[in-house]
């Protein structure tokens, strides 16, 4: 395949990068394998964040449901270098650490349609049940209506029963788990309505005290 210049260079210094932080060779295959199909949507386009996020949407639907968790990975660590955003680049390669793949867990598949007709019979400790209350009040309290709240209520759920066998409960493992869910969503709306919760959610999970200033304000996301 035949790079363009302006993603050939951009590619270079991300590899640099890498190589700088001590990764060795084994870990540049998966990441180079999705570059190889990002790319092509990539060349010749504007440099911009939605024409980013326009490619991610269009690469993600050629990429095996296990392999989501590291082409999304791959897909945040490259856009600062695409975007030649010298700042975040900076950023990157001295304060910030990038994954290591393959990544060392990501949930069991499971059929959406399955999870779906049994998570509200689903228990959950105290944590979990505690963030899924003031989620709910907040959706409540900004006068949702009820189809909305169960809907939003539901997919947090999905969520949390996704996340349950991971190894720690941290931001790593969230993300993880959001990433690995995202292709059960055969519908793109439903897939971006999952992507709103979750964000909205993460606040209520991670116990940010200002988490209700979050809900129902989100008017774009991204799989980014």
């Amino acid at each position: 395949m035949t790079i363009e210049p302006r993603e050939q260079e951009a590619l270079e210094v991300y590899i640099k990068l890498l190589t700088n932080k001590g990764f060795g060779p084994d870990t540049f295959v998966p990441r180079i394998n999705f570059l190889n199909k990002l790319i092509p949507f990539l060349a010749g386009k504007d440099i911009n964040g939605r024409v980013y996020r326009a490619a991610i949407e269009q690469v993600m639907d050629t990429v095996e449901e296990t392999d989501w968790p590291e082409s999304l990975i791959v897909a945040r660590e490259y856009f600062p270098f695409w975007m030649n955003d010298l700042k975040a680049v900076a950023l990157l390669s001295r304060v910030s650490t990038v994954d290591s793949l393959p990544i060392d867990w990501q949930p069991t598949h499971i059929e959406l349609s399955a999870l779906w007709q049994t998570v509200d019979t689903e228990k959950f400790g105290t944590t979990d049940a505690w963030a899924l209350k003031a989620y709910t009040k907040a959706l409540r309290d900004e006068n949702a209506e009820q189809l909305l709240i169960d809907t939003r209520v539901k997919l947090a759920k999905i969520l949390l029963v996704r996340m349950r066998e991971a190894p720690d409960k941290n931001n790593k493992f969230y993300r993880t788990t959001v990433d690995a869910t995202l292709p059960l969503f055969e519908v793109k709306k439903n897939r971006r309505l999952f992507l709103v919760v979750v964000r909205e959610f993460f606040h209520f999970w991670s116990g940010n005290p200002d988490a209700d200033k979050f809900v129902l304000n989100s008017n774009t996301v991204s799989m980014l």
